[in-house]
C-alpha cells in the first residue's frame, strides 16, 4: 500500500520501531556475540526503511543497481561463509541460538521485496519481530533459547491469518497489479525496470531483458502465441468451458516481460485478466525451495536449500490446524474470485549451473512427526483447492525458455527452443498415434537401459473392455505441456515393478548423479543415489526433494518421448544437463512418482484427436478418493527420464509372451515412426 493510505494506527507503530532500530548500531546493551547479529541486521531493515519511503520509479539505474547488490550481496557465494542465514555459520557464531537466529534473518531478508511493493503492514510486523527479540537480549541475563522460540512462533501463529489470506486473494484477484503494472506501463528498453520489483537481478534477468529487446515485434507476438495458445488448447481438448473463466495467473521469471506483455494482451482478447503473483516470501507461505510464482534470479542456490525446511521450527499439529483454518475461511471469503480463475500459465527457465548441494546438519530439519503433519496438511489444503478452484473446470501452460548463463551459443540455443516449441503437431499426432495403436495391443510394456544403465521395468497397463473406443495413451500435442512430444498413460500399480535407473539428471533445480529407484506394485520401495559419500545421506537426499517424505510413493506416470529434435539440439550443443524436465520427459521414456496425470479431474472423460476416450486416469491409490481422500493424493509428481542413448530397448508383450519392438538401442524402430530417427542421424 502506498504510504498515504496507511492508517494513523499503522504508522505510528511504524514511526516507532523505525526511530528504534535506527538507535541499535549505537547501543552496547546486548553482549557479543549477538550484538553483532543485530547491528548487520538493523542496518539492513534501515536500508529497507530508507527504500520503502522512496519512489523507486524516480531513481536513476545506477542506483537502483547499487540498492539492488547491498541488499543481496550477502547471498553470494564469497560472502555466505560468514552470513548468518549460512546455518553453519549462525551455529559456529551463536551456539544453541544459531539456528533460531538463521531463521530470524530468512524471515527479515524477505522484507526487500515489501520496501518495493509498499507493504507496510508486511515490513512493519518483521520490524517488530526484530525489536521484540532484540528488547530480551537487552535484559540483564540472556534469555533461554525456548523464550526465543516461542516469540517466534507466536509471530508465525499470530498472522498466520492474514499472511495466508494475502497469499491467496494475490493469486485470483487481478486488482493486485504490482507486477502487472511494471510489465504493462514501464519503458521494456530501459532495463531500469528489473529493478522496481525487488527481486534480485543478476546478469541472467539483464541480458534475457536485452536479448527480448533485439526481436521483432512479429517474433515476441509468435512466442506469445504458442504459450496462450497452448493455455486455450488445454481447455478446449479437455472439453472444459475457458468462457466460465475470467483470469489466469502468468509466472515468469525476470527478463521476459516483452513476452508477458504480449501474452497479457492475447489472454485479454480471450477474455482472461492476469493475475501475477510473486514467489513466496513469509515462511508461512513457503513450500520447500521452490519459487511459485514470478522471480528474480538467485543470489545462492545454497541458500534456498539451507533454508528449505525453517518450517520445522514451528510445524505442529496446532499449526497445521491454523494454516488449514486460514485456507478455508480465505478461499470461502473470496469464493466467486476463486471460482472464475482459470489456473496458470507458466514460462520456465533453464541454463544455469547444474547444483549439487551441500547438506547441513546445522539446518533445519522436519522430524518423522512433522514429514507425516507436512504429507497430511498438502493433502488437505489440496483438497481446500480443489473445493473452490475446481480441478475439473480449470487448465495450465508450460512453456520454458534458457537464460545467457547457458552458454556463448545463447542466442542460437533460443532460437532452437523457439523452434522445437513450435515443431508441427499434426506430425507428431500422426507419429505418436502409431505408437499408441500398438501400446493399445497388450497389456504388459518392458523397458530396458543400455550403456551402464541398469533400468529394468515391467509396466502393466489397464485392460482395454472396448478398444475400438478406448485407449490407454494420451497423445500428446502442444497445449498444455510445450514443446510437443510424448504418448503417456497412469499404469495399474499390481505388476508394474522392477529398476529405474538414470546417470544423471536434474529434477526441480537438483543435480541427482546415479539415481536408482526400486518398484514393486507399483510403489517405490527402495532408493538410493550417488551424490554423497555417506549412503545415509543419499538416501535423505532422495526422501526429501522426490519421495517429499512419503513412506511409499507410487509410479504415477509411464511415458515415451518422442521429441528427438530437442534431444538432438541438447546434444549439439552440449546442454542436456541443463534442460529442465519439460523438455527433457520429451526425449525418452519416462516415469513420474507422485501423483497421476489427472489428479483431481479423475472423473471427467479425456479424449485423444481420433475420439477414442483415454479410460487410464486412474490407479490402486487415486481410485481411494471415493472412500478417503487423504489416502489418494500425494501433492508431488516428479518425471524422471532415461536419454535415448542409455535406453536399450521398450517392447509390448502380448499374451503369448511374444514381443513387439517400439525402440531398439535408442533408436525408433516401429513401422510408421522411422522418421522420429532424422533428428537423431542428423547430429
Amino acid at each position: 500500500m502506498e504510504i498515504e493510505t496507511v492508517d494513523e494506527w499503522m504508522t505510528e507503530r511504524y514511526t516507532l520501531a523505525k526511530e528504534r532500530i535506527r538507535e541499535i548500531p549505537g547501543e552496547k546493551a546486548v553482549p557479543q556475540p549477538f550484538s553483532d547479529f543485530f547491528c548487520k541486521m538493523a542496518g539492513f531493515l534501515e536500508k529497507g526503511m530508507e527504500l520503502l519511503e522512496k519512489d523507486v520509479k524516480q531513481l536513476k539505474e545506477a542506483e537502483l543497481e547499487q540498492y539492488n547488490r547491498e541488499f543481496y550481496q550477502d547471498l553470494f557465494p564469497e560472502n555466505y561463509a560468514s552470513s548468518y542465514g549460512n546455518p553453519a555459520y549462525a551455529a559456529a557464531k551463536l551456539k544453541d541460538y544459531g539456528p533460531l537466529f538463521t531463521f530470524l534473518y530468512a524471515e527479515l531478508r524477505e522484507t526487500v521485496p515489501y520496501a518495493y511493493e509498499k507493504k507496510y503492514w508486511d515490513f512493519l510486523v518483521s520490524m517488530e519481530l526484530f525489536l521484540e527479540i532484540y528488547a530480551v537480549f537487552c535484559e540483564e541475563e540472556l534469555p533461554e533459547v525456548k523464550t526465543v522460540q516461542e516469540i517466534l512462533t507466536s509471530y508465525i501463529n499470530d498472522y498466520c491469518q492474514e499472511m495466508v489470506e494475502h497469499r491467496i486473494l494475490e493469486g485470483i484477484d487481478p486488482r493486485e497489479s504490482f507486477a502487472l503494472d511494471i510489465i504493462m506501463q514501464g519503458d521494456l528498453q530501459d532495463l531500469s525496470y528489473l529493478y522496481w520489483y525487488g527481486e534480485y537481478v543478476s546478469d541472467n534477468e539483464r541480458e534475457t531483458a536485452k536479448f527480448l529487446n533485439t526481436l521483432s515485434e512479429e517474433q515476441i507476438d509468435s512466442m506469445a502465441r504458442t504459450f496462450t495458445e497452448g493455455y486455450r488448447i488445454g481447455f478446449l481438448n479437455g472439453r472444459k468451458d475457458i468462457t466460465k473463466k475470467k483470469t489466469v495467473n502468468i509466472r515468469y521469471r525476470l527478463g521476459f516481460e516483452r513476452m508477458v506483455r504480449a501474452a497479457v494482451s492475447q489472454f485479454r482478447e480471450m477474455g482472461l485478466e492476469p493475475v501475477i503473483y510473486r514467489r513466496a516470501t513469509h515462511m508461512v507461505n513457503k513450500k520447500g525451495q521452490a519459487r511459485i510464482g514470478y522471480t528474480g534470479g538467485i543470489p545462492n542456490p545454497q541458500y534456498d536449500y539451507d533454508h528449505r525446511q525453517d518450517c520445522a521450527l514451528f510445524l505442529d499439529g496446532e499449526f497445521v490446524k491454523r494454516k488449514l483454518r486460514a485456507m478455508q475461511n480465505a478461499y470461502e471469503k473470496h469464493k466467486e474470485l476463486a471460482d472464475v480463475h482459470g489456473g496458470p500459465a507458466c514460462i520456465e527457465t533453464f541454463g544455469e549451473a547444474p547444483f549439487s548441494p551441500e547438506s547441513k546438519k546445522e539446518a533445519w530439519t522436519l522430524g518423522e512427526n512433522q514429514q507425516r503433519l507436512m504429507v497430511e496438511m498438502d493433502n488437505e489444503a489440496g483438497q481446500i483447492v480443489n473445493r473452490y478452484i475446481k480441478g475439473d473446470e480449470r487448465s495450465f501452460t508450460i512453456i520454458a525458455y534458457p537464460i545467457p548463463e547457458i552458454g556463448e551459443a545463447y542466442p542460437e540455443i533460443f532460437q532452437e527452443i523457439v523452434k522445437i516449441n513450435t515443431l508441427d503437431y499434426k506430425l507428431y499426432e500422426r507419429i505418436q498415434q502409431t505408437i499408441i495403436d500398438t501400446l493399445d495391443t497388450c497389456e504388459w510394456v518392458e523397458v530396458k537401459g543400455r550403456r551402464g544403465n541398469e533400468t529394468d521395468l515391467l509396466i502393466h497397463l489397464h485392460e482395454l473392455k472396448d478398444p475400438k473406443k478406448q485407449t490407454n495413451f494420451e497423445n500428446c500435442v502442444a497445449d498444455v505441456n510445450i514443446p510437443v512430444g510424448e504418448v503417456f498413460t497412469s499404469p495399474v500399480l499390481a505388476g508394474t515393478g522392477g529398476i529405474l535407473h538414470v546417470k544423471k539428471v536434474y529434477l526441480n533445480g537438483l543435480l541427482f548423479k546415479d539415481l536408482k529407484l526400486v518398484f514393486d506394485c507399483g510403489q517405490v520401495i527402495d532408493y538410493t543415489c550417488g551424490n554423497f559419500e555417506d549412503e545415509k545421506e543419499n538416501r535423505k537426499y532422495v526422501e526429501d526433494n522426490i519421495l517429499h517424505h512419503h513412506v511409499k510413493i507410487p509410479m504415477g506416470e509411464f511415458a515415451i518421448g518422442t521429441n528427438t529434435t530437442a534431444y538432438a539440439a541438447a546434444q549439439k550443443f552440449d546442454i542436456a544437463h541443463k534442460l529442465p524436465i519439460l523438455i527433457a520427459e520429451k526425449m525418452g521414456p519416462h516415469f513420474a512418482v507422485g501423483d497421476t496425470c489427472y489428479s483431481w479431474a479423475e472423473d471427467t472423460p479425456v479424449y485423444n484427436p481420433n475420439g477414442k476416450e483415454i479410460i487410464a486416469r486412474d490407479n490402486e491409490i487415486s481410485s481411494l478418493r471415493k472412500e478417503d481422500l487423504s489416502m489418494a493424493y500425494y501433492g508431488c509428481h516428479t518425471d524422471i527420464t532415461i536419454p535415448y542413448d542409455e535406453l536399450g530397448s521398450i517392447r509390448v508383450i502380448d499374451d503369448d509372451g511374444g514381443m513387439t519392438s517400439i525402440i531398439e538401442r535408442g533408436r525408433f524402430v516401429l513401422p510408421g515412426t522411422e522418421e522420429l530417427n532424422l533428428p537423431l542421424e542428423e547430429r
